[in-house]
């Protein structure tokens, strides 16, 4: 159907085929949205169904939010807004903000060679696949011979780590533990944050587009906090366990807990995972000092029963 065809004329008009090849989408996938009602109805004309220019700009909008992660239940109540002249700037702006990259670290290429070099020379087919698996590298689509380097501080460490004697499968090992507290951190100052702060922001579904600018900009003051407040406890916590390493392997005395005191103990990952699935996040630390308790007053009864045991041997034989 051409274009300036029947009324309306000066507008562009499309068939359902005209449309699909427009847009990218399918003819199935344009009828999937028409029934979820994500797009206009297209005007009737005889048997045929027409559509313009607002249906190929909605399909566009649909294609650019599938590709921001918005499943199609969350694009229709963010399309409906915007019919509703709520707008979708602030909300768009929101999005990118927070998806947009949360480092001024640049990625970087390194070639295979390159790679084997700053290891020792050794090539280690184990050690690229684990790296490639943890996201440290990422192969580059049609050369076997070049990966890219999302965060090539990262590959730094994991380099002078190296060259100080660890073992690269134990430096991944390391990682992928270290990556999981960390997702805990992220996770715990998210809720943190939405819960005191984001929360008035976020009271709408979709947010209005002023509250949505409003979020985005506070995305960006509040954004570099969590990296500062885990950069800060991290040079304290370092400095207090490296001291303490220090003064147990130079055969310096602990000093006892007394009191109140409290010492920080590890757990494995696994162990604080199933604790926290079973009480809640912020509940593992309290489970965890009550079943500690619970299993030294069972010890303690477990040795005066033995000794009452002991005695009373002691007592018959007598």
């Amino acid at each position: 159907m051409e274009a300036g065809a029947g009324p309306g004329a000066g507008a562009a008009e499309y068939r359902i085929e005209d449309l699909a090849h427009a847009s990218g989408a399918t003819v199935r996938t344009i009828r999937a949205y028409q029934d979820r009602g994500l797009l206009p109805t297209p005007e009737r004309r005889g048997r045929a169904n027409v559509y313009r220019e607002a249906h190929l700009a909605r399909l566009r909008q649909i294609a650019d939010l599938l590709d921001r992660g918005y499943t199609l239940a969350s694009i229709k109540e963010l399309l409906e807004a915007w019919d509703a002249g709520r707008g979708l700037g602030g909300v768009l702006g929101l999005v990118a903000e927070v998806q947009g990259p949360w480092t001024d670290e640049e990625a970087d290429r390194i070639t295979r060679t390159e790679l084997d070099a700053k290891f020792g020379g050794a090539q280690d087919d184990e050690a690229i696949a684990e790296a490639v698996a943890l996201g440290v590298l990422e192969r580059v689509p049609g050369r076997d011979d070049e990966f890219l380097v999302p965060s090539p501080q990262e590959l730094a460490v994991a380099v002078e780590l190296h060259a100080a004697g660890v073992p690269l499968m134990a430096i991944s090992g390391h990682l992928r533990e270290l990556r999981g507290q960390v997702e805990h951190i992220a996770s715990r100052f998210l809720e943190f944050t939405t819960e005191h702060v984001f929360a008035r922001y976020l009271g709408h579904r979709p947010p209005t587009d002023s509250d949505a600018a409003e979020a985005a900009s506070m995305v960006r003051r509040l954004r570099p906090l969590a990296q500062q407040t885990v950069d800060a406890e991290l040079a304290r916590a370092m400095q207090l366990f490296a001291t303490r390493h220090l003064h147990h392997h130079l055969g310096a005395q602990e000093s006892t807990i007394e009191g109140s005191e409290t010492r920080p103990v590890l757990l494995p990952r696994r162990t604080t995972q199933a604790v926290q699935e079973l009480v809640g996040t912020d509940q593992v630390a309290a489970f965890v000092a009550a079943a500690a308790e619970r299993e030294v007053q069972a010890r303690t009864l477990d040795v005066l029963a033995s000794s009452h045991a002991r005695a009373n041997k002691v007592d018959q034989k007598g």
